[in-house]
């Protein structure tokens, strides 16, 4: 159906920058709303970003409003998430996700896990202090 490709994590200083992309192949016709979750060790998975198909709308975690922004390009289908003065605490594996529908929810924008269909293989960031 859909596959979900993630590139750009590493290890980064306190203060620095990261860039993460993620890549969709097979049905990306259905793919609307994308995000960006992270997972770090001993932690539940959370909501970083989301942005909508179209229309540019994008809603942010409080964690990271203002340092991270997201973007996507429907042309290459891909997702990316600009992550600026990154902190340790940042540090997480993240994951990629997508929305997989026959419906037209071009405006949507979700913070929750559920309402996500496909997931990206996980992309490790790590900030040292």
């Amino acid at each position: 159906q859909v596959q979900l490709v993630e590139s750009g994590g590493g290890l980064v200083q306190a203060g620095g920058s990261l860039r993460l992309s993620c890549t969709a192949s097979g049905r990306t016709s259905n793919i609307y709303t994308m995000g960006w979750f992270r997972q770090a060790p001993g932690k539940e998975r959370e909501f970083v970003s989301t942005i909508s198909r179209i229309g540019g709308r994008t809603d942010h975690a409080d964690s990271v409003k203002g340092r991270f922004t997201i973007s996507r390009d429907n042309s290459l289908n891909t997702v990316s998430l600009q992550m600026n003065s990154l902190k340790p605490e940042d540090t997480a594996v993240y994951y990629c996700a997508a929305k997989w529908s026959y419906s037209g929810l071009n405006y949507y924008t979700s913070r929750s896990t559920t309402d996500y269909n496909f997931w990206g293989q996980g992309a490790q960031v790590t900030v040292s202090s």
